[in-house]
């Protein structure tokens, strides 16, 4: 088993050399090759020879991804396995937890509603709830409008993460969404103040949709914008046809994920195939020539993405603003793109879009591990379509610039082994914890080891980390090599120079 892991980190380690070596070296022969060749195929054997490679880098096990031209699904494929422990190939027809995309599915569910006049998007979302109230807080709910809840302004929390329900479960033992919201849709700050993601808000806005439509959420979405799309795979609801149809789900450490669902649905509780939420993509471009719209007008879809609030944090990184349940970017050519990613549980999912051009990408994993091969693809996807860079793609720069910290903390950390294991064999040092000499900086270089040790300790206990999931195998090596220097410098705090 060791040989085995080993070798798995060796492997790992060449894959990461030659991930870098395209980047470095091979990227200007794929510019040229997009910028000569603009083709579907083009692309389709570029991603046929570089994804297998990514995937088998981040131990991602399987993937699908569409490609949308002029409003149209023109290309799709699957990657690797649905299950690998059975040996099942993924297909184009697997279902997948498309997780937050799911938000902005909903959104066109309550902006159908505001285009056939039963809501009024500015208006405070209690009075579209019957007898539900809002918890009290010491913020004005008169101020938690449907506009604000769409666009993450409502000051609602982020909600809880992981309620994770047996798919076998009846209804009966499910939790209501009125007693999950009666305990999670407590203002946390004040409505208006800025972007703060929330599913909690989008849950909010389910219960809206059903007290207005008199339906269940998932039939009224079923009605009224999955089936008038052609989405006819996609569901909100658990089948026992989505068993057979779904791929097995892997969490950040490769371990399979038990299946599950969600009690809530309007914000990450959609189920579908690659194929259809191409076709959303689709639906939504707004350029003169894609003018018939099944469920929404122009309108109502350029009301999506239209700027609503800053984004602020580290999703800030890669988006400049959100709309009504997308995130918005702006390109260097003055085009807006618009995109939302999916990340829950064994899952990963993106689309991307540039709705005056049509065209459009969409990303489906069944690996946690998935961010910089989506990174990585929407990056390529941008420059075969002529957009040059995308801000996803700041998260392989970000990879690259980790490996470069982890490699001065690889240089100082075997600079400072060699001096201490001459100052050994020359009897310059020896064990003295007490000894007087240099105190103060021994006791600095021990304090930052035992620092660095209870920082490792701390981030392996956690059941999530962001960084983690941006870097799967790079803050892998960075936690090794910061646990080879924390130790470093608690033995040579341990072992002094003796004084001459």
């Amino acid at each position: 088993m060791q040989e085995n892991t080993a070798w798995l980190s060796v492997r790992r380690a060449v894959l990461s050399a030659s991930l870098l070596l395209l980047l470095f070296v091979g990227d200007s022969c794929t510019r040229q090759l997009f910028d000569t060749q603009n083709s579907i195929e083009v692309l389709s054997d570029y991603f046929d020879r570089h994804i297998p490679r990514l995937m088998k880098l981040y131990d991602v096990p399987g993937l699908s991804v569409a490609l949308v031209r002029n409003g149209e699904l023109a290309w799709s494929a699957a990657y690797g396995y649905a299950d690998p422990e059975h040996n099942r190939k993924m297909t184009i027809d697997a279902i997948y937890r498309v997780e937050s995309i799911s938000k902005s599915v909903t959104a066109w569910g309550v902006i159908r509603l505001a285009e056939q006049g039963l809501i009024d998007l500015d208006a405070p979302v209690q009075q579209y709830l019957g007898n539900w109230e809002l918890p009290e807080s010491e913020y004005s709910e008169q101020k938690v409008t449907i506009r604000r809840l769409l666009s993450h302004n409502a000051g609602m929390p982020l909600g809880t993460i992981g309620m994770e329900m047996e798919y076998s479960l009846e209804d009966d033992d499910v939790p209501s969404l009125q007693k999950i919201l009666s305990h999670e849709a407590r203002l946390i700050r004040e409505p208006g103040s800025g972007f703060l993601y929330s599913n909690t808000g989008f849950n909010l806005l389910e219960l809206l949709i059903e007290e207005v439509s008199g339906r269940k959420f998932a039939e009224y979405m079923a009605d009224e914008v999955l089936t008038p799309l052609g989405m006819h795979d996609s569901s909100f609801v658990w089948n026992d046809r989505l068993l057979s149809a779904m791929p097995s789900g892997y969490d950040l450490q490769g371990r399979l994920v038990p299946m599950y669902v969600y009690p809530m649905k309007a914000s990450g509780g959609l189920f579908a195939p690659v194929k259809d939420i191409a076709r959303f993509v689709g639906a939504g471009m707004i350029a003169s020539k894609y003018v018939d719209h099944a469920v929404l007008g122009d309108e109502g879809i350029r009301k999506l993405y239209t700027p609503q609030v800053s984004v602020s944090g580290i999703l800030g990184l890669v988006a400049d603003s959100y709309g009504l349940g997308y995130f918005i970017e702006n390109l260097s050519g003055g085009q807006r793109a618009v995109w939302h990613g999916g990340q829950g549980h064994g899952w990963m999912a993106h689309f991307y879009a540039v709705p005056e051009s049509g065209d459009g990408i969409v990303i489906l994993t069944n690996s946690q591990r998935s961010w910089p091969v989506i990174a990585q693809m929407l990056s390529d996807w941008a420059r075969w379509s002529g957009y040059g860079s995308v801000k996803m793609g700041r998260i392989i720069y970000g990879i690259i610039a980790l490996r470069i910290f982890i490699g001065i903390v690889v240089l100082v950390s075997l600079w400072k082994t060699y001096r201490l294991v001459r100052g050994l064999h020359s009897g310059n040092r020896r064990w003295s914890p007490l000894s007087r000499y240099f105190r103060k900086m021994r006791l600095l270089q021990a304090v930052l080891g035992v620092g660095i040790m209870a920082a490792l300790a701390w981030s392996a206990s956690q059941s999530y980390l962001i960084v983690s999931s941006i870097f799967p195998v790079t803050v892998g090596w960075a936690g090794v090599s910061f646990f080879v220097l924390a130790i470093i410098l608690i033995l040579s705090a341990l072992l002094p120079r003796v004084k001459n």
